[in-house]
């Protein structure tokens, strides 16, 4: 049940949280969809660093500074995020959308999703998502995400995989 998870604004003092959370959600989600070297031993450090410097960097002004959204429990645990990038076309892109390994298919992501959406407006959100997590296409595809794209995403080591981009027109709160 959602109704007593809350949603709010990230920061820098979130960064370790949130890159625990990105590399265990990702190891859950994305074994055997991307080479392993992507989810080797190196990524908690990784995602460390790329959370650290994505908290902290100025991005030159509120137009163009991404946003961070957490759910969290009553207990202030963490349960999710989802990370929104301001473009130069002028959408937005949910750069990430992770879930808790345990927690998912219980309405976090759909709370983030929304939650993301919201923020976005009035611009038009988008995504990427690889074409093989089959469960994340059918979640987007749930939540009215319309595909408009099939592209293909460089993972280290250069391994080109495909992916599919959804998007969902600008939202009217």
């Amino acid at each position: 049940m959602t109704a007593e998870i809350t949603v709010r604004a990230g920061g820098p003092a979130d960064a370790d949280a949130v890159a625990a959370l990105h590399a265990d959600s990702r190891r859950t989600a994305y074994r055997g969809l991307v080479p392993d070297e992507a989810l080797g031993d190196g990524l908690p450090a990784q995602r460390r660093e790329i959370w650290s410097l994505r908290l902290t960097v100025d991005y030159g002004g509120p137009g163009n500074t991404p946003d961070l959204l957490l759910a969290e429990d009553p207990g202030g645990d963490l349960l999710g995020f989802a990370y929104l990038v301001p473009e130069p076309d002028g959408r937005v892109l949910l750069d990430n959308l992770h879930v808790r390994p345990g927690r998912t298919g219980g309405g976090i992501g759909s709370l983030l999703l929304r939650a993301a959406l919201e923020r976005a407006a009035p611009a038009e959100l988008r995504l990427e998502v690889l074409r093989a997590n089959h469960r994340a296409v059918a979640f987007y595809e749930r939540e009215g995400g319309v595909r408009t794209a099939e592209l293909t995403g460089i993972f280290p080591g250069g391994h080109e995989l495909d992916e599919y981009e959804y998007s969902w027109p600008p939202h009217r709160s």
